[in-house]
C-alpha cells in the first residue's frame, strides 16, 4: 500500500494551488505557484484515480452478496484487483524524492581520455551523438566552445542543452565513455581501445551561486584550434579562473560581452555541481549505487564497433544497436538507467 496520509497531503497541497491560482495570486508569486501547480497536478490525478479505483473495487466486494449483481461483481473484481498494484507502483515512483536539478537546462562537456587523436574522433562522435538524441527530443544545443584537432575530433566541447526535462535525462551520461574500434589512424587493422569523459552539469541561478569579483580573474584571448568553428579574427574569447578553485572556463563567440555571460554561466554550473557532490556525499556517504552519481571518474559505458555492441557497465545493458545509438537513439539506454534508478531509490525507502 502506498502512505494514504501523503495522499491527502498531496491532494490538499494541489487544491489550495488550484483555489489560490483561481482566485488571482500575487504577481510575485504566480510563477512559482503555476510551476509547482504544474508539477502536482498528473500526481493528483493518479491519487484521485487510485482512490476511485478502490472505491470501485469494495463496491463490487459488496455486490458479491447480491444474487443478481454476483455475476457482475465476478467479473469487475480481478480486472480491479490486477490495476491496483499497478496503480500503487506508479504513486510510489512519482512519490519519490525529485532531484530540484531534473528540469534545468544541462552544461555539457567532452574532453578526450587515454587514445591520442583516435580518443579526439570518438569525443567528436560523442558530440554529434548528443546533437543528433537533443534534435529528436526538440532541445535547443547550443555549442559554448569548442576546439578540435587536427583531424577533425575534439579537444574540448562545452555546450549548454536547453528544453524540458534536459537534466533529468542528460545526468546518467557523466563519466568514462570507452570505445574499441579499428581507428582511422591504424593502418593494420588492429582494434584499439580509447576513452573520452563526458560531464553533464546543471545550470545554476546567478542567486544561487554568489561569485565575488575578488575570486575571479578574466583574461581575452584570440580563439585557437585546428580547424575550429569558433575561430575569431579579434581577441574576443574570454578565459575566466576561478581563483579558490582553479577552475577554468572559455568561451569563444563572436561577441565578448557575450562571452563573459557564457563562461560565468558555465562557471556557475561547475561550481554548482560540486556543491551538490559535497552535499551527496554528506547525505549518503555509504551509498555505493553508481547509476545517478555523476561520478566521471567511473568508466560506465563500452561502445564495440567491431560487434556493433554497445554497454553500459552500471547496469550490465548490453544493446546490439549501436549504430542507431551513434545516430541519436539513446532514449532505450537512458530510459534503462532511469528505471533501474528508480528501483534503486525505492529500495532504500522500503529497507
Amino acid at each position: 500500500m502506498v502512505p494514504m496520509d501523503k495522499l491527502a497531503q498531496i491532494t490538499q497541497r494541489f487544491e489550495y494551488l488550484e483555489a489560490k491560482l483561481s482566485h488571482g495570486a500575487p504577481a510575485s508569486e504566480i510563477v512559482a505557484l503555476s510551476q509547482e501547480y504544474s508539477e502536482l497536478k498528473p500526481i493528483a490525478a493518479e491519487i484521485d484515480a487510485y482512490r476511485r479505483a478502490l472505491d470501485d473495487l469494495a463496491e463490487a466486494q459488496a455486490l458479491l452478496a447480491d444474487p443478481e449483481m454476483r455475476a457482475l461483481a465476478e467479473d469487475e473484481i480481478p480486472r480491479l484487483q490486477a490495476r491496483i498494484p499497478e496503480m500503487e507502483q506508479a504513486l510510489r515512483l512519482a512519490l519519490l524524492p525529485k532531484d530540484a536539478a531534473d528540469a534545468r537546462p544541462a552544461i555539457l562537456e567532452i574532453r578526450p581520455g587515454t587514445g591520442g587523436e583516435e580518443a579526439a574522433l570518438f569525443a567528436g562522435d560523442l558530440l554529434r551523438m548528443y546533437q543528433r538524441y537533443c534534435e529528436s527530443k526538440g532541445w535547443r544545443f547550443q555549442i559554448i566552445d569548442l576546439t578540435e584537432s587536427d583531424l577533425g575530433g575534439v579537444r574540448e566541447l562545452t555546450a549548454l542543452v536547453q528544453g524540458e526535462g534536459v537534466f533529468a535525462r542528460l545526468k546518467y551520461e557523466s563519466g568514462v565513455h570507452r570505445v574499441q574500434r579499428v581507428p582511422e589512424t591504424e593502418g593494420g587493422g588492429r582494434v584499439h581501445t580509447s576513452a573520452a569523459t563526458v560531464a553533464v552539469l546543471p545550470e545554476a541561478e546567478e542567486v544561487e551561486i554568489d561569485i565575488p569579483a575578488s575570486d575571479i580573474r578574466i583574461d581575452t584571448m584570440r580563439a585557437s584550434g585546428a580547424g575550429g568553428q569558433h575561430v575569431n579574427t579579434t581577441d574576443s574569447a574570454v578565459r575566466i579562473t576561478h581563483i579558490p578553485t582553479g577552475i577554468v572556463v572559455t568561451s569563444s563567440e563572436k561577441s565578448q560581452h557575450q562571452n563573459r555571460a557564457i563562461a560565468m554561466q558555465v562557471l556557475r554550473a561547475r561550481l554548482y555541481e560540486a556543491e551538490r557532490d559535497r552535499a551527496d556525499n554528506e547525505r549518503a556517504a555509504t551509498r555505493k549505487a553508481q547509476v545517478g552519481s555523476g561520478d566521471r571518474s567511473e568508466r560506465i559505458r563500452t561502445y564495440n564497433f567491431p560487434q556493433g555492441r554497445l554497454t553500459d557497465h552500471r547496469i550490465n545493458l548490453t544493446l546490439y544497436a549501436l549504430s542507431q545509438i551513434m545516430a541519436g537513439d539513446l532514449d532505450d539506454v537512458i530510459s534503462a538507467l532511469i528505471t533501474h534508478d528508480q528501483a534503486e531509490r525505492l529500495a532504500e525507502l522500503q529497507s
